[in-house]
């Protein structure tokens, strides 16, 4: 059948009305076209007879469509799929999570792959689904399709791929044996007073907070660098807020403040922690500082410590940028961090529909740029690179006994019929005083005395790390002949 002008123009207007609207103009058209007005509609419309009968049927009563009533009765139409099936959603954040990037500083999330090919992988787990509906629950979830070439830069694809597999593996590996897996980063400065912060937020007529209108930092109380540790098993995360400069120190010490406020305490068995962090920064796959703080945690906490750095330019696809980042950015935007107490309690008080949990400290430990280590000093790191990728993945391990522990000896005491030596085992950060001079022995020394103890002695002195070089003193009265039979 064909369509005439005025049909065209009554066809063309039922697609700007809501669906009870629409089938009532389709039953007014039926009864005008009288005998056989319906089969005409539906060659017309595509529309089902069914659906044109009853529209015919309201408009005969008179009951026309009112704005004020709900378009279906409550619980009509048809179900979610996910709301039919809540496992389909599950399967797909299992792999939208390894293919995800996000925006730090908002909730969007990305992936570089297909709806086509995730919904196959869908179906091969036993949903029917097609790639259209994929896009539709991708939407709600706050993803969007982006390419690779805009924000993937460095090595070659397939070296990215790989990586990106790797890190997926180990994290599944330690995640299921019940070992930590941590995401970490810096999270982008801001400054500490009275500044406008990009955003909105719900507050009464009148009441807008008023702020500077210059973002100087001649103007601010302070400026915050906040390092970022989140855990991947239990959406949970930690955020030292440091007042400091941005370095290896500081990152690892952010790391410390993780593990002994919240780490320790959810594996108390733990004997491995996975590390994914960026390429680049205070916690490089280069830094050569990360990796000597590194080795002091895994020796305090006697913990093996497995670094994995994503690709340079991938950082985005580290998850405590979209899932943790982004819900601070979020719960302060468009307040002032007026203060520290603010910036510090605007953390703590992000959540998420999903649980996310964050706590923080404020940080005001003075963290030195520039410190450097010599290529002496790294040898004696217990650090093995990984056959994969081994810029990019190592593993620290806990240095043994001998090469940690840092010995007091207290001087040679005439006691009765022989002389002999007290030895101390103490650890690095148990010393409270100054090693002017940097020879790894502390200035203020350990004495004892045949007649008691010197009450001005500093009860944790530094000592070399090497006890070879003071195995005797100058007296001749060697302490041991050999440390291996003790400290291996």
């Amino acid at each position: 059948m064909e369509k005439t002008n005025s049909d065209e123009l009554w066809i063309g207007f039922l697609g700007s009305l809501n669906e009870v609207q629409a089938r009532q103009l389709a039953g007014l058209k039926a009864l005008e076209f009288g005998w056989g007005g319906i089969s005409k509609v539906g060659r017309l419309t595509g529309m089902d007879y069914k659906t044109i009968k009853k529209g015919m049927t309201e408009v005969e009563n008179g009951k026309f469509f009112d704005k004020n009533e709900n378009l279906r009765k409550k619980g009509a139409g048809r179900k979610k799929l996910t709301d039919k099936n809540h496992q389909i959603l599950k399967d797909l954040e299992t792999i939208m999570d390894e293919n995800t990037a996000g925006d730090p500083m908002s909730n969007l999330k990305w992936s570089n792959k297909s709806t086509y090919a995730i919904a196959n992988e869908l179906c091969l787990r036993g949903h029917k689904i097609s790639e259209d509906t994929v896009g539709r629950i991708l939407k709600q979830e706050d993803y969007s399709l982006q390419s690779n070439k805009k924000t993937l830069e460095g090595s070659s694809s397939p070296e990215r791929d790989e990586q990106f597999n790797y890190i997926n593996g180990k994290s599944k590996e330690f995640v299921t044996v019940g070992e930590p897996v941590i995401s970490v980063d810096a999270k982008k400065k801001e400054l500490v007073g009275n500044f406008k912060n990009n955003g909105q937020t719900w507050m009464k007529k009148g009441e807008a907070d008023e702020v500077n209108v210059y973002d100087f930092l001649s103007l601010a109380e302070g400026r915050i660098t906040p390092y970022g540790a989140y855990d991947l098993a239990r959406n949970e995360g930690f955020v030292n807020v440091g007042i400091s400069y941005d370095t290896a120190e500081f990152a690892v010490e952010s790391i410390r403040r993780w593990w002994n406020l919240l780490g320790r305490k959810r594996y108390p068995n733990a004997t491995k922690l996975l590390i994914t962090a960026d390429g680049g920064g205070s916690n490089g796959s280069r830094n050569k500082g990360w990796k000597q703080y590194l080795q002091n945690f895994a020796n305090e906490t006697n913990l093996e410590i497995l670094v994995c750095h994503f690709p340079p330019g991938t950082s985005k696809w580290n998850k405590i940028e979209h899932r943790m980042f982004s819900f601070i950015s979020i719960n302060w935007k468009g307040k002032p961090l007026t203060s520290y107490e603010t910036i510090v309690n605007l953390i703590k008080g992000t959540t998420t529909t999903k649980g996310l949990r964050i706590d923080a400290q404020l940080d005001d430990g003075i963290y030195e740029k520039g410190k450097t280590f010599s290529e002496k000093e790294m040898a004696k790191l217990d650090l093995e690179r990984h056959k994969k990728h081994p810029n990019w993945n190592y593993t620290i391990k806990p240095q043994k006994l001998k090469n940690r522990i840092y010995f007091a000896v207290a001087p040679k005491i005439a006691f009765i019929c022989f002389q002999f030596h007290i030895v101390y085992a103490l650890n690095w950060n148990d010393y409270t005083r100054t090693d002017a001079d940097g020879d790894g022995i502390g200035d203020t020394p350990y004495t004892d005395t045949p007649f008691g103890i010197d009450e001005n002695r500093d009860n944790h002195p530094l000592m070399a790390t090497d006890p070879d070089s003071w195995l005797s003193t100058s007296d001749n009265y060697p302490l041991m002949a050999s440390w291996d039979n003790y400290f291996a």
